[in-house]
């Protein structure tokens, strides 16, 4: 397995539940995690319409309801659970997903082998 493929510890999971999102690099590559009730889930930040990232402020990926990610730039709406987009000039596509584990109360990811 190359070092690409390497677990990273990004957090602790009371931390993630706490703040719903937090932002990260994995290789050199803007990410971020979120929990939303009860689900965890890993993307690269990168929106698929323009390749731009998506919070609109450090660790704010969500819109107003908490519901769905947002791209603060085109307003494109994504599923927080398979980052597929439902709304927006990039629907059809999807956010780039990172394979997540739990590990001792850590959330560990890394790039997709």
């Amino acid at each position: 397995m190359g070092a690409g493929h390497a677990w990273q510890r990004v957090c602790r999971v009371d931390d993630l539940q706490r703040s719903g999102a937090i932002e990260f690099n994995l290789d050199g590559t803007a990410c971020f995690v979120i929990s939303l009730n009860g689900l965890i889930a890993a993307y690269v930040n990168r929106c698929p319409h323009l390749g731009i990232e998506l919070n609109w402020m450090p660790g704010r990926f969500f819109d107003l309801e908490r519901t769905f990610i947002q791209c603060a730039t085109h307003g494109a709406l994504f599923t927080p659970d398979r980052g597929t987009c439902i709304a927006g000039p990039c629907q059809g596509d999807a956010l780039s997903p990172l394979e997540w584990t739990l590990a001792d109360g850590a959330v560990l990811v890394r790039m997709p082998v």
